[in-house]
């Protein structure tokens, strides 16, 4: 544990405060819940820094963190449950400089009933045009197979943000601040999509209330 703490102490203070500053706004979005999501960013090609398990992210500090190697040690017993993830990402994806899984309300509500996000708002449109939504099948298994199907998706589909169904995002970029605007985007265009659905509903309700013989 003193070991531990030492390495984060030797750590840039602008990598602590990036990640302090982020969790706290992803927090603020919804995008994270009390003790649900990580964070990670990497610090070199054998070691990355990732929230413990039970880090409550609008509140992050030194002793909310931990330093990992990819080869697992007595540190990893610290760690948030997504490490293993966000460790094979890091050595698969070499354009990975930091990593996030989210849980944004709108986009797991609208994954569990549809197979894929067409933006109608003009940013959304702009940046993805579509967004696939990956079904990971059987959530009792999902865990072991998480590592791999994640990078495996972000390889085939040349994208860096993964929407999956009734879980969250996963998404990794060069730095945390594009992270967390990509995130927010998609998001936002979910919500967007959501609430434009609603409005339909309710105004075919009082049209079909109304003028019945229409329908």
């Amino acid at each position: 544990m003193i070991e531990s703490y030492t390495m984060i102490n030797n750590i840039d203070n602008k990598t602590i405060k990036e990640i302090k500053t982020i969790s706290l706004s992803m927090f603020r979005k919804g995008f994270f819940s009390i003790f649900s999501g990580a964070i990670s960013c990497k610090l070199n090609e054998n070691k990355f820094i990732i929230n413990k398990s039970g880090a409550i992210f609008d509140d992050i500090s030194p002793e909310s963190l931990v330093v990992l190697s990819h080869k697992r040690n007595y540190s990893w017993n610290d760690a948030s449950t997504h490490a293993d993830i966000h460790s094979y990402i890091y050595k698969e994806i070499s354009e990975a400089k930091c990593i996030a899984y989210t849980l944004p309300s709108f986009s797991i509500a609208y994954s569990i009933s549809h197979f894929k996000i067409i933006p109608q708002d003009y940013y959304g449109y702009i940046n993805f045009k579509e967004i696939p939504i990956y079904d990971p099948k059987e959530y009792s298994s999902w865990r072991e197979r998480a590592d791999v199907e994640i990078c495996n998706f972000f390889k085939q589909n040349n994208i860096n943000f993964m929407v999956i169904k009734g879980y969250g995002i996963y998404a990794y970029s060069r730095d945390l601040a594009q992270l967390a605007k990509t995130i927010d985007m998609i998001e936002n265009s979910v919500k967007i999509l959501t609430l434009h659905n609603l409005e339909n509903t309710i105004f075919r309700y009082k049209v079909e209330a109304t003028n019945p013989d229409l329908f």
